[in-house]
């Protein structure tokens, strides 16, 4: 069993009894949310920006702490990949480069999107593989946006899909709510907390879609 908890934002814990991931933490303060209360085994940042970076506010001393790290790597038992994409959709010249990370715990992948600017290329697609869970940010200005959002569901064909990187109570950045990309989809569970369960025995048959409650 794999512990998910969404911090808001783009932050995720994913957690055994073993180790704990924290991707991509905030502080909360300079985002107008709640700071991330959590300490970290491994810490995984997709790129330098304010409001993805802020490792110190979760790692334990002596975690191991990737930053916009590129390649394949296993760190206490977990299996992390690195894949170098664009923050934007000019090949990074205007918000430059970020990581999505493909982690596996136990016997579940996951996939990070980041700060994703684009559609991804065949190469991408190949290079992150088969995958159970994608976190993936929906609410464009300075991600991808909804409409962007599915049609990377579709490249990648997740079985749960998060999203994140939207409008929630607080936050002072001017994104979209997450309302304009669950129009698009069928199969949608919206999760009374920020935290859910998961094994791949309870993996859902076809895509869906797990909107967690803000922290």
């Amino acid at each position: 069993m794999v512990k998910v908890r969404w911090h808001g934002h783009a932050c995720f814990e994913i957690s055994t009894p073993e180790v704990t991931v924290v991707i991509d933490p905030h502080d909360g303060i300079s985002l107008g949310i709640k700071k991330p209360e959590v300490k970290a085994d491994i810490v995984l940042i997709s790129h330098d920006h304010f409001d993805h970076n802020k490792d110190a506010v979760v790692a334990k001393p002596g975690a191991e702490i990737l930053k916009m790290f590129r390649g394949e790597k296993e760190v206490r038992g977990v299996r992390i990949k690195g894949i170098e994409t664009a923050h934007d959709d000019v090949g990074g010249r205007e918000r430059g480069k970020n990581i999505v990370y493909v982690i596996t715990v136990g016997e579940v992948t996951f996939c990070h999107l980041g700060d994703l600017g684009h559609i991804l290329t065949e190469d991408q697609v190949r290079e992150i593989g088969a995958i159970d869970v994608l976190m993936i940010p929906v609410g464009g200005t300075y991600t991808i946006g909804p409409e962007e959002a599915k049609s990377i569901v579709k490249q990648l064909n997740p079985k749960v899909v998060i999203p994140m990187h939207y409008k929630i109570p607080g936050l002072q950045l001017p994104l979209l709510p997450v309302s304009h990309f669950l129009k698009y989809f069928e199969k949608v569970k919206k999760i009374d907390s920020n935290e859910i369960e998961i094994t791949r025995e309870t993996l859902p048959a076809e895509t869906t879609i797990y909107v967690l409650s803000p922290p």
